[in-house]
């Protein structure tokens, strides 16, 4: 019987992949040409980096085909596509090339704009981006100057099987049964369950080596780089916890295994956007591709395909209508409820004037998940 009920879920959430979209995971897209590494888009290509599912060959649908069809409609070509499981593999591959346009998460997209590897953006050349929430936009906008067009975000929660556990954050972090995101910046995750801070990615000393305790406390947890990890743990009994996306939880759900939202009075999220690379001599296909990637068509497929909720909310419609609910776009409760990731320290509020920079946190962390 356990044997049929892992296979009856595992068909389902696949069955519930294809409905929605998503892509969990997503498919190998059709190789690109390769340049040689000096190619820039003076000669109307571009070569960019992202993860997986933000930017295919093929997708949920032909029209979700967004390099065909930004060829197509624009005469700017994608000599070059890479893409990336993590945010550490993201920052490997920008350490052996350049690249015209990058998408970028919180904690790189902070250390490229210190490391001058990326220039401003002018937000009048971007036509939608007022549509952008201002929220994000805010998020990318450094001493004035604009670093990044805000594309897909998501948020954290911690689901739980109530047949098997219960209790609080602590009590999850405590497990042996639960499975973390394999990221230094689940440090702050650890830090809201302490109770201790408000501003998880601006920890002090005390502060971090709290969080530190707490997730020294549990050996055996798992550290996943792969949501769909999650879905497997819960089939076959192996997960009690795990810090997921909501957008897994109703994966589980609509596949018949009734887990439940751990109540937080807040919780940790991320916004990736696209970058523009220092050394790019001609921004005009970059901008068309930044024109391409905030319109509500993009943003449509890339949210259903990846799982996560749309920069733009006007994208909130037909495919990614679902995961606009699931993620309560449009709430201001719900995002007031989310800290929103930065490269730590943050703004550092410490007294003594000194908080554990990301190299800190990455150390620790390496220690902890290896």
């Amino acid at each position: 019987m356990h044997r049929r009920r892992t296979y009856a879920l595992a068909l389902a959430a696949t069955a519930l992949v294809a409905s929605t979209g998503a892509a969990a995971p997503a498919p190998t897209p059709t190789p690109s040409p390769t340049p040689t590494p000096t190619a820039t888009q003076s000669d109307g290509t571009l070569q960019i980096l992202t993860y997986r599912g933000y930017a295919e060959y093929g997708g949920i649908s032909p029209r979700a085909n967004w390099v065909g069809s930004f060829e197509k409609e624009t005469g700017c070509r994608i000599a070059k596509l890479d893409t990336v499981q993590t945010a550490g593999e993201m920052e490997e591959r920008i350490s052996q090339r350049p690249y015209d346009l990058v998408s970028a998460g919180p904690a790189l997209a902070g250390s490229l704009i210190a490391a001058k590897q990326v220039q401003p953006i002018d937000p009048a050349k971007v036509s939608g981006y007022d549509d952008v929430d201002e929220r994000f936009r805010d998020m990318m906008t450094v001493s004035d100057k604009v670093y990044g067009v805000p594309y897909l975000w998501g948020y954290h929660e911690f689901i739980y099987d109530p047949a098997k556990a219960k209790g609080d954050l602590k009590q999850a972090f405590s497990s042996d049964r639960v499975a973390l995101k394999d990221s230094p910046l689940t440090i702050a995750d650890a830090a809201l369950a302490t109770g201790e801070t408000d501003e998880p990615f601006e920890l002090s000393k005390d502060e971090f080596d709290g969080a530190m305790a707490l997730l020294e406390g549990a050996k055996g947890r798992t550290y996943w780089t792969n949501p769909i990890d999650l879905i497997k743990g819960f089939a076959t009994g192996s997960l009690d916890y795990a810090q997921a996306t909501p957008y897994y939880r109703l994966l589980l759900q609509k596949a018949g295994k009734p887990v439940k939202t751990l109540p937080t009075r807040e919780t940790t999220g991320w916004v990736d956007s696209w970058m523009l690379g220092v050394n790019v001599p001609d921004t005009t296909c970059a901008y068309r591709w930044l024109n391409w990637m905030t319109a509500p068509n993009a943003q449509r497929d890339a949210a259903a395909w990846a799982g996560l909720a749309p920069a733009n909310d006007k994208a909130c419609k037909g495919r990614a209508r679902q995961i606009c609910e699931v993620y309560e776009v449009g709430k201001p409760k719900r995002i007031d409820r989310v800290a929103f990731a930065v490269r730590p320290p943050g703004g550092c509020r410490a007294q003594d004037g000194e908080c554990p920079d990301y190299a800190a946190w990455s150390a620790q962390w390496e220690k902890i998940a290896k």
